[in-house]
């Protein structure tokens, strides 16, 4: 079967963004035909506030992200004269990564010193890589998967929720593209759109989960009788599956950033990013729970 092409995937692409934006604009009619019945004035007003969010939440993180230089790991493994023909891209990463803090003060010295050299430059963009920011990317992904595991299981709303997933994972993508200094191809950017949009689907749909069905027990059957260890389960449920599709498209995008250098076959990224997924969950659910408390804390504070 032949291979779809470069402009196949980025009309994927654009065509997942749209429907992302008719998610989102959906949600905020949905929310401001709701509000209406307080006061109009009051409709226009969050109108105007989402329109804001928005531009914040949504627009900016694109364009950050479309507009990074493009840069790929298989060309740290080229020839000297293919490493002499990449040095411009070598120094503009380089610099990128020079205006993070996470690099110790020893690797941006090795960054400066290497500058003026593209084998030596290669060399140094490649051992910090491996060593340093795959580790800080890992982290990143299992804080914003934290993050949308306690937003999804405390809203109780799966239209909320979608929103949650779609400026969590928005931002998580921007986040690694900024702290590797560089984007993922357009292709891969088509495929990770859509994974972002059947994870936003999924996401508004996890709130009819019978929980019961995931979880065939008589002990849990019997419990689900209780109203309110019914909504606890149900709540644990949406937030567990959309932490772990977030978790995926977290790994998906970081094994695109890094797939020359691993060697592997594109096909394999979904599976191997839904098995480290699945490794990650515990951990993610562990912090989650030590949070928890003080978001709940932080929620009765507001209203009281």
């Amino acid at each position: 079967m032949k291979k779809l092409g470069k402009s196949f995937w980025v009309f994927i692409g654009i065509a997942s963004v749209f429907f992302l934006i008719m998610i989102i604009l959906s949600a905020v009619l949905n929310l401001g035909d709701r509000i209406s019945s307080v006061h109009p004035y009051v409709e226009y007003a969050f109108y105007g506030l989402s329109g804001l969010l928005f531009l914040i939440l949504f627009v900016r993180p694109l364009l950050i992200v479309i507009f990074s230089p493009s840069f790929s790991m298989d060309h740290l493994f080229t020839d000297e004269q293919n490493a002499k023909k990449n040095y411009r891209m070598y120094k503009k990463v380089s610099k990128n990564l020079l205006k993070e803090d996470y690099l110790s003060n020893e690797e941006k010295e090795m960054l400066e010193e290497s500058m003026n050299d593209s084998i030596l430059l290669k060399g140094t963009l490649s051992e910090i890589f491996d060593k340093t920011i795959k580790k800080e990317l890992n982290k990143m992904i299992i804080e914003h998967a934290e993050t949308v595991y306690l937003s999804t299981a405390i809203s109780q709303n799966g239209r909320l929720d979608a929103l949650a997933v779609i400026t969590i994972n928005l931002k998580l993508i921007k986040a690694l593209v900024q702290k590797c200094g560089f984007r993922p191809s357009y292709m891969s950017l088509g495929r990770l759109s859509l994974n972002v949009l059947s994870t936003a689907i999924i996401a508004e749909n996890l709130e009819d989960m019978d929980f019961s069905e995931v979880f065939p027990s008589s002990t849990i059957n019997a419990l689900q009788e209780m109203p309110l260890v019914k909504t606890i389960t149900g709540s644990f449920a949406q937030g567990l599956g959309n932490a772990l599709l977030s978790l995926r498209v977290g790994i998906i995008c970081r094994n695109y950033l890094f797939m020359d250098l691993k060697g592997l076959d594109r096909k394999q990224i979904r599976k191997i990013a839904f098995g480290e997924a699945v490794i990650l969950l515990p951990r993610v659910i562990a912090e989650s729970m030590k949070k928890l408390p003080s978001r709940l804390k932080g929620i009765f504070n507001k209203i009281f």
